[in-house]
């Protein structure tokens, strides 16, 4: 139809729509067609993710945020397990590079059954073993209710932000059309000795998220 409409060749209308969707701007349905992608972006809120105030509502920032934003959350935990950290990892955390000195928790988050971020969450061993930090369900608050048990109350964090290509695995996971970028953010948590206490690796889908932050500014 495209290739009648506009009086082109069958096979232009089929590179013009391989180029588009490379782009990420139509998504060929099998046996529906081709349709133009609206996305609706998932903002993630850098000031006030973490804010205290959030606490009150017992969600995990991800769940507040997507409901703030009119969107489902979903969150499958695929793997929790005792590993060797990646080199940056072991650097902002504080801990052996070449021993498994800490927890690895994965996470892969939806919007309504979308997928839209990759989560690497990197913690002490010492500390998370024998906890709630080694199940899939941690508790009230998530992850940071229990940091908060043991001692480490979040007063600053770090984030790192770039854009790159996914790898094969993420792009997988993240059921990514070809060309789409991935936002990474390495995060850092810092606690009220201004000891990192927690480092995450947040893998967003460039095409359906943003990051928002509004920040004061240093007199």
């Amino acid at each position: 139809m495209l290739a009648e409409q506009h009086g082109a060749a069958r096979n232009t209308a089929r590179e013009a729509i391989r180029i588009l969707a490379e782009q990420g701007l139509v998504t060929a349905k099998h046996g529906r067609g081709v349709f133009v992608r609206e996305p609706q972006r998932l903002f993630r809120f850098g000031s006030d993710r973490y804010s205290i105030k959030n606490r009150e509502t017992g969600l995990t920032p991800f769940r507040l945020e997507t409901q703030r934003q009119g969107k489902t959350a979903r969150i499958e935990v695929p793997s929790i397990a005792r590993e060797v950290p990646p080199a940056d990892v072991a650097e902002r955390l504080k801990v052996a590079g070449d021993d498994a000195s800490v927890v690895h928790r994965e996470n892969h988050y939806f919007a309504d059954d979308e997928p839209v971020q990759i989560v690497s969450t990197y913690l002490r061993w010492e500390e998370a073993q024998g906890t709630l930090l080694m199940e899939k369900k941690s508790g009230p608050n998530g992850i940071y209710g229990r940091l908060e048990e043991l001692g480490h109350v979040m007063t600053r964090v770090r984030d790192e932000i770039s854009a790159r290509m996914p790898t094969p695995d993420e792009a997988s996971v993240l059921d990514l059309l070809p060309g789409v970028p991935v936002l990474e953010v390495l995060h850092t948590s810092l606690d009220q000795n201004g000891e990192p206490f927690e480092v995450t690796r947040y893998v967003h889908r460039a095409d359906l998220t943003g990051l928002l932050y509004e920040l004061p500014v240093e007199q």
